[in-house]
């Protein structure tokens, strides 16, 4: 985010409100710096309008303090006169708009605490509201207070894919923290509630892209670390035919690999960084080779939890390492070996599949034999970090320069240009990270598409709150043991 579009964000989401709260306070009587102090600035709410003094603790209490929060102000509203449901409207959803307005507006004054029983006598027919208000403003305040959360606390995720397998299932719910890594200021601030990137059953666009604001990520608790499982924007989604925004692509799960700067490797499925093996996943499989004298019972497959796509007779079926060690010791298994793809074996993985490869810079160009298991090494970029731009670099960080940062890159007779500038060099602008699933053989991750730029980044996983099994019969639906279980 440059600085222009900094400014322009931090005027518009911070400095406007505060300013419109300073001059409501003044016409109330206060001094209008109170209105700068966080949580202090409520706590004087309350006191105008009325409100009992112990609401100032719920405040402090993650989600509930949203609630309570968009609570206090809809009540300072009101002690301005602004009862009706479209005033309750802007001063909520556009505050950085209509609480400047209201401030320095002479006819707006303070009428008293909207909660004391002398304002609602005095006021009692501005304020009777009809059944059908009553409801629509109690939907409105949920859809507003949901998203609200949702934006920058916490977030439902349902695994769709055996990607993660078997650290996460497929029917695990998550719960997904905004706050962990910091909430991303929404991008595509023009969309429909709850839904993400399409309307259910009419399959449009649920958003409007006609309106797009700047990245920018308030402070968190941390950044993305190594053997996070983390939420993000799935990159590919750039590409057409979707051209979505950054907000708007797909969701998916992987576990962070590699972080800005990290020189990675796979080398016979094992993950190197900065020439260090990486601890490997919890629940982490493969396929391997299994050869038998006769079929294996259905139920040691079972409760060994492998993965057989359903054919009981499969000789690649896909398992833990504890639970092939396990399964060699059956006195009818011949062999069992992890199916590693050989080093030097080139296969469609990225950047072997890759948009930039060029043929016409004066230099050889490069065979990256890189497969899933035999992979790199390969340098992640960080923001600030200068690369020399050549027939070997171009295809790897060609995508990040031109698609992720915005530039126009394009090789004429020989020559980089970006941005129509002849260059042998670019500076990045983000940081970016590496993620692959737990389950090496099944999933589609960096190794066939790149990096995850940090734009992209949604939450990380916290707990799973329910698990479903649709293949279990009725009574087995529930994976019970798997309820409130931590992500590691």
């Amino acid at each position: 985010m440059n600085v222009v579009a900094f400014l322009i964000t931090f005027i518009i989401l911070i400095v406007l409100p505060y300013v419109g709260v300073w001059k409501l306070f003044e016409k109330a009587g206060e001094p209008g710096w109170k209105a700068i102090i966080p949580l202090f600035n409520f706590y004087v709410m309350l006191e105008l309008t009325g409100r009992p003094k112990w609401w100032f603790i719920l405040l402090l209490i993650p989600g509930v303090g949203v609630l309570v929060g968009i609570g206090i102000l809809i009540d300072f509203i009101k002690s301005f006169g602004k009862w009706s449901l479209r005033d309750i409207l802007a001063g909520v959803c556009l505050e950085f708009i209509y609480l400047p307005k209201w401030g320095f507006d002479p006819k707006v004054q303070y009428l008293g605490p909207s909660r004391s029983d002398e304002f609602r006598e005095k006021y009692k027919a501005n304020l009777k509201k009809s059944s059908a208000r009553e409801w629509t403003e109690a939907i409105i305040f949920a859809v507003v207070a949901a998203t609200l959360i949702r934006t920058f606390f916490i977030e439902a995720y349902t695994i769709p894919t055996p990607s993660m397998e078997r650290s996460l299932l497929v029917g695990d719910f998550l719960f997904v923290s905004k706050v962990n890594y910091g909430p991303r200021a929404p991008m595509t601030p023009v969309a429909f509630p709850f839904a993400h990137h399409t309307m259910p059953m009419l399959n449009t666009k649920a958003y409007w892209d006609g309106l797009e604001l700047p990245y920018y990520r308030f402070p968190g608790l941390s950044t993305v670390k190594k053997g996070d499982v983390v939420v993000f924007n799935y990159p590919m989604d750039a590409d057409t035919p979707l051209c979505r925004p950054v907000d708007k692509r797909e969701n998916y799960i992987k576990r962070c690999q590699g972080e800005p700067g990290d020189t990675l490797s796979v080398v016979n499925a094992q993950v190197y960084v900065n020439g260090k093996a990486m601890p490997n996943p919890p629940g982490e499989q493969i396929d391997y080779t299994l050869q038998t004298t006769t079929q294996l019972n259905p139920k040691i497959y079972q409760d060994l939890e492998i993965t057989t796509n359903y054919d009981p007779n499969s000789s690649n079926p896909t398992m833990t390492k504890e639970a092939a060690a396990t399964l060699k010791g059956y006195s009818v298994v011949k062999s069992v070996a992890p199916n590693i793809h050989p080093k030097g074996q080139a296969e469609g993985v990225y950047p072997v599949n890759s948009q930039y490869k060029i043929y016409s810079l004066n230099s050889k160009v490069p065979a990256f034999k890189w497969n899933v298991d035999n992979y790199g090494p390969i340098l992640i970029p960080k923001k600030g970090w200068t690369v020399k731009l050549d027939s070997l670099t171009y295809p790897i960080y060609g995508r990040a320069i031109e698609i992720y940062e915005g530039n126009k890159l394009q090789v004429v007779n020989g020559q980089i240009m970006i941005n129509g500038v002849k260059t042998d060099r670019y500076t990045f602008k983000m940081n970016y990270y590496w993620m692959m699933g737990d389950n090496r053989h099944d999933s589609a991750d960096s190794r066939y598409w790149g990096f995850v730029p940090e734009d992209h980044i949604v939450g990380k996983a916290l707990f799973i709150w329910m698990s479903w099994d649709d293949e279990a019969g009725f009574l087995g639906k529930i994976r019970w043991s798997r309820l409130f279980r931590g992500i590691h």
